[in-house]
């Protein structure tokens, strides 16, 4: 299966994509599915002024390493801090750029410095999936004190977050094979 975990967060020094960086981490040592990051400050996409990238083939040849990536992606997981009680507009851009994401097993992961870790952006993130067509793990990963949780590498500073880490992917894998594995069987 292949995973693109969506870093969200278009900021310079983003704490979210520590949080990134550790799920890609962890994932890619307990599973033998390709896991990759998909973050939007690599990616200069203008407000949607163009039609949707409808395959790799039609993508502008700038795009077309990212549409190949969106195209055979499995699962998503989409990491996002909280931008005024929802996820970033660079998510919504990302995903606008792409036909709907039907029958696709999604995560949700929030990250914030404050004590409640994005949750209202996590539940702003569920619309999207339903409006994506995806199908989203109810079990979302809540981080709060993110900046306090992972250094800048990734690496758990926090061992006691680390029951929840698993609590999520193990969720999140659960839904993703066996979505997968019916949509074969289809």
């Amino acid at each position: 299966m292949h995973i693109e975990i969506v870093s969200g967060s278009p900021r310079i020094n983003s704490v979210t994509h520590r949080l990134v960086l550790h799920l890609q981490k962890h994932l890619s040592a307990i599973t033998a599915h390709n896991v990759n990051i998909i973050d939007v400050r690599d990616w200069e996409l203008n407000v949607l002024q163009q039609e949707v990238f409808r395959s790799v083939e039609t993508t502008p040849v700038e795009f077309k390493p990212l549409a190949q990536r969106m195209f055979s992606a499995d699962a998503f997981i989409i990491a996002t801090p909280e931008y005024n009680g929802s996820y970033t507009p660079a998510i919504k851009n990302l995903f606008d750029h792409f036909p709907k994401q039907s029958r696709k097993p999604f995560g949700i992961v929030t990250a914030s410095p404050g004590a409640l870790g994005g949750i209202r952006g996590g539940l702003q993130v569920q619309l999207l999936i339903y409006a994506l067509f995806g199908i989203g793990s109810p079990h979302m990963l809540i981080t709060p004190f993110v900046d306090k949780k992972f250094d800048e590498q990734g690496n758990l500073l926090d061992a006691s977050f680390q029951k929840n880490i698993d609590v999520f992917t193990k969720e999140f894998l659960w839904l993703a094979e066996s979505v997968v594995t019916e949509a074969k069987t289809y």
